[in-house]
């Protein structure tokens, strides 16, 4: 982490904040977040299908929503879109710890959703317009703060929620406020280059773009293996521990693992691939890992070992096995949606690039839940893994095509709508 921020220090304040921003932003959404539904269900006492009905609107209005909030940050400008969406996530969170009606906490989780959606891809596209040709840099600093928010959130979390839930959601509310205040102060205005078009003729421009489609799509695959950090490796080591506070352990430790990881490595692995290779490759090349990742469970999936160490182990390798390749990932694909925008409505194409692949972690966890249980219930319970370890396989596949056919190289996007 020292040699992380030393890295930091070397670029501008904006992009230094926004990093300290994200991870703070991380802290207090993933101190709440994982244990709003025990809240709905045990303490509100909603049944199952209201928790998950909140829980969905709250994905929805994020991940439906990113096309809107990036639209509106190249309009707006990238600092109101920030400030807006952490004021209303602040004002979300207060309403979750108060709210015990259905529809006013359906409210409350679209307005934290929302928020999400108002200033992420506002985030990315001024960290990509202030570190210029730094922008993998740039990146691979800022994953490092976005997985050391994620790995003290919970614990945080853990400590608010034994005392209140609502001390939690009150803690969380700060945490936002304060960065509201922070930023509002203290970020500098930053806009897109170029004349300012209306919405309609901005998304015919991201539409038309075949290039940034074609490797949007591709990459959709990537963000559902990352799920399953959240789903398939989760179920796994819940179906193979020996009580259910056992699995909530080990849970624990795999998210542990996987933030530790990507904290300590992350600087390291992103320079070591940056001086070998270009970008496609590198992209390529972390997808293979993500797909390998789905193969280490495998004697584990189709034969139950003797102990408990022994089937937790895989498990544990297989999620840094994954994380590395969500590592090698992430800067390159970051800063390749910037080259394929053309350097121009740059947050609208980070909104529909998030948009999209939403929608396939959306289908992907449907999918995958389901499977998994009809694969082990037909006595086949290698399918699953197989074939999201194909998945991955399939997605670096595109990537290297997309990369050797020139597809993935900087192409300006004109306001014609031409690519």
């Amino acid at each position: 982490m020292i040699a992380t921020v030393r890295q930091l220090r070397t670029f501008d304040r904006p992009i230094r904040l926004l990093a300290i921003s994200q991870f703070a932003i991380n802290i207090g959404f993933y101190m709440l977040m994982p244990y709003l539904a025990a809240h709905l269900s045990v303490t509100v006492g909603l049944a199952g299908w209201l928790v998950g009905l909140i829980l969905g609107a709250r994905n929805f209005s994020q991940q439906g929503m990113f096309l809107v909030g990036g639209t509106l940050a190249d309009r707006l400008g990238y600092k109101r879109l920030i400030v807006a969406g952490c004021a209303l996530r602040a004002a979300g969170f207060v309403l979750l710890g108060l709210a015990t009606s259905v529809p006013a906490l359906v409210v409350a989780a679209m307005a934290t959703g929302f928020a999400g959606a108002l200033f992420n891809p506002a985030v990315r596209a001024y960290v990509a317009k202030d570190a210029g040709g730094r922008r993998v840099e740039a990146f691979a600093v800022f994953n490092v703060f976005y997985q050391a928010g994620i790995l003290l959130g919970p614990l945080i979390g853990l400590l608010l929620t034994a005392v209140a839930f609502e001390l939690t959601c009150l803690v969380a509310a700060l945490v936002f406020a304060g960065l509201t205040v922070a930023q509002l102060r203290a970020l500098p205005d930053r806009r897109p280059d170029g004349p300012r078009s209306s919405v309609l003729a901005g998304w015919r421009v991201v539409f038309a773009n075949r290039r940034f489609l074609a490797f949007s799509l591709v990459m959709v695959g990537s963000y559902v293996l990352s799920f399953q950090v959240y789903l398939a490796l989760p179920l796994e080591t819940g179906r193979l521990a020996s009580s259910p506070e056992v699995a909530t352990v080990e849970v624990g430790i795999l998210f542990a693992v996987s933030g530790l990881i990507a904290v300590v490595g992350q600087l390291r692995v992103t320079e070591w691939c940056r001086r070998r290779w270009g970008g496609g490759r590198c992209i390529a090349a972390g997808l293979l890992l993500m797909a390998a990742a789905f193969l280490v469970p495998l004697p584990v999936v189709l034969r139950d070992p003797p102990s408990e160490v022994l089937a937790f182990l895989p498990l544990l390798v297989s999620v840094g096995v994954l994380t590395m390749g969500t590592m090698v990932v992430f800067p390159f694909e970051m800063d390749t949606i910037v080259s394929l925008a053309g350097d121009r409505l740059v947050a609208t194409h980070y909104g529909l690039y998030n948009t999209i692949c939403g929608v396939g972690i959306a289908a992907g966890t449907l999918g995958t839940g389901g499977l998994l249980e009809l694969a082990r219930a037909q006595g086949v319970p290698w399918v699953p893994w197989l074939l999201l370890a194909a998945i991955g396989t399939a997605c670096a596949l595109g990537v290297h095509v997309l990369a050797r056919s020139g597809r993935l190289r900087p192409r300006p996007v004109t306001l014609a709508g031409t690519t």
